[in-house]
């Protein structure tokens, strides 16, 4: 009679063949993992927290808003685009040709891009985009760098766009998205920031708009968009986009903190360690930005002496305002043009933080405290009384600059000046302040572009608007540096200009240059390709998103 195991046998027995089981489908699993390889397949819904709230997202209106330009980069297509290494390369254009004198563009469209809605991207669609922006009536933002120039419509994939001189940066500013003559051609120019369509965007960019919700009090917070899978660049891998918009960013760091999104922009460089979290990867970007304080020498008789603008450079302690405001000291600037653009000057003359240099200037150029009240002042050319070393300073609403400014106040008013801070909500700012020239000191940023032209921040026929001479500068030697920057179609002739106008702004001293901060963002280890260093704007670091993924799936290794 055989032998009955007893429990403890049987019990061993059962874990042996369960182990040996897994030992086989392990064994399975290795060879199946070493025999394939993983690649990106269609599926997920990335998720993002940003600050701010969308308003206008349309091309023709975009400005400041970094929510609008957000989904403007994922729901429309340019004539160009930027590639994943800071190209210019062909985006709606299959090709172009440039006349030899430099002043002519002609593109040909491909003829596999659609409108989210259904047709064709045409020549007309093209047409529209441009002239709508050169007219004043829509009161675009992007005007000020397209003025002067021409729109010819050829066939219905054929465009031409005459410039009035030869413009070395022009394929740059071909990256503005391309909108819908059917959408937009029915409303009123005036009547354009009251439209619909500026909240349910129609483009034909890899991202579709789907859907948005507001809370109870009308505002907007999450912005769904699915993948456009007639994309004439690929159907994207990821299925949707759900962007999530907080008021705050210590409520958008809450919401990433919680898990309740996969990604996060927009947050300042001083709390990025508030953005340490298992499984994430953090990305420090140089974005061609920078704030500076800019000196309207017209109205103001004490910044008229440029004794006065040399004494309140060495007077700012950029470094201290720097680590402040960013935690970052390495983010000081000396110049509009920043350490990673072609075209900067090492070599250009730097004020260097001295308090006590500032005074002996100030009092060596006769700017003296004589009734002992803390502020210098002086008798100016022929006027009989003194004035007085009082400047007021004008910057936004806005936490870092409110902060930038109270700094600038204390360091300025240590050497003797009287400084009196006024601050606008950014809208009111920019119409009623910034568009007058109404102020006498301006703490304000400006944004550039990969391939540096400040012409339209320095010439001085940007002084009024809708050019962006925040300084009134006028210098003819200057404005020939940035005509040749413009206008040359030899490299080594713009770098040598650019570098040639730096040391003239320097020495003019028409503005104190203070930070440029880097654009902090924050990615899931999930999401994969997300390719990221210096970016033309933050909005960029969507360049290439149709690549991205997060579903895989195996397939045999080629042999």
């Amino acid at each position: 009679m055989p032998r009955v195991l007893t429990a403890k046998e049987r019990y061993g027995t059962i874990g042996l063949c369960a182990l040996a089981l897994a030992f086989g489908i392990a064994w399975i699993w290795m060879g199946y993992i070493e025999r394939t390889d993983a690649i990106p397949a269609r599926g997920g819904t990335y998720s993002e927290a940003l600050v701010g709230e969308p308003q206008f997202i349309n091309p023709l209106l975009l400005g400041i808003n970094d929510a609008d330009k957000d989904i403007a980069a994922l729901v429309y297509s340019g004539l160009m685009k930027y590639d994943t290494n800071g190209n210019i390369v062909n985006d709606l254009a299959e090709r172009y040709e440039i006349s030899q004198d430099g002043k002519e563009y002609t593109f040909f469209l491909r003829g596999d891009a659609e409108w989210h809605d259904g047709g064709n991207v045409t020549a007309d669609d093209v047409a529209f985009t441009f002239s709508s922006i050169l007219d004043p009536d829509y009161g675009s933002p992007q005007r000020a760098s397209l003025q002067g120039i021409k729109v010819e419509r050829g066939d219905d994939r054929t465009i031409k766009l005459i410039l009035p001189y030869p413009y070395s940066q022009f394929l740059e500013r071909m990256t503005i998205g391309i909108i819908p003559k059917h959408a937009w051609e029915n409303i009123n120019p005036q009547n354009i920031n009251l439209a619909d369509a500026n909240l349910m965007p129609i483009g034909s960019g890899p991202y579709r708009f789907e859907k948005f919700t507001k809370d109870k009090y009308g505002r907007i917070v999450s912005f769904s968009l699915a993948a456009n899978q007639r994309f004439y660049g690929g159907a994207p891998f990821i299925t949707a986009i759900d962007l999530f918009f907080y008021r705050t960013n210590d409520e958008a760091l809450k919401a990433y903190q919680r898990k309740d999104v996969m990604a996060i922009g927009g947050i300042p460089p001083r709390q990025k360690n508030e953005l340490k979290r298992r499984g994430m990867r953090t990305y420090m970007m140089d974005v061609p930005k920078y704030f500076a304080v800019f000196f309207n020498q017209t109205r103001n008789k004490a910044l008229a002496d440029k004794n006065v603008r040399a004494a309140l450079s060495t007077a700012t302690d950029k470094a201290a305002i720097a680590e402040e405001i960013l935690k970052d000291r390495s983010s000081v600037i000396d110049s509009p043009l920043l350490p990673w653009l072609p075209g900067y000057n090492a070599d250009v003359k730097k004020y260097a933080y001295n308090a006590d240099d500032a005074r002996a200037m100030l009092e060596n150029a006769g700017w003296k405290d004589a009734n002992n009240d803390g502020v210098r002042e002086k008798v100016v050319g022929k006027d009989k009384d003194a004035t007085p070393l009082e400047i007021t300073l004008v910057t936004s609403d806005l936490p870092d600059l409110i902060q930038t400014g109270e700094m600038l106040k204390s360091q300025w008013e240590a050497v003797g000046a009287k400084v009196n801070i006024e601050t606008y909500a950014i809208d009111e700012l920019k119409q009623q302040v910034i568009k007058q020239r109404r102020y006498e000191a301006l703490l304000f940023g400006e944004a550039l572009s990969q391939l540096p032209d400040p012409y339209l921040f320095w010439h001085s026929s940007q002084k009024r608007d809708p050019g962006l001479n925040l300084a009134l500068y006028d210098n003819k030697n200057a404005d020939t540096l940035l005509e040749t920057v413009r206008t040359s179609l030899k490299e080594e002739e713009r770098i040598e200009s650019l570098k040639k106008f730096q040391e003239t702004l320097a020495a003019d001293i028409p503005a104190v240059f203070l930070y440029s901060p880097r654009y902090l963002y924050a990615v899931s280890n999930d999401v994969k390709n997300v390719a990221a260093a210096h970016v033309s704007t933050p909005a960029r670091r969507f360049t290439a998103v149709e690549t991205w993924y997060i579903a895989t799936t195996r397939v045999k290794k080629a042999q």
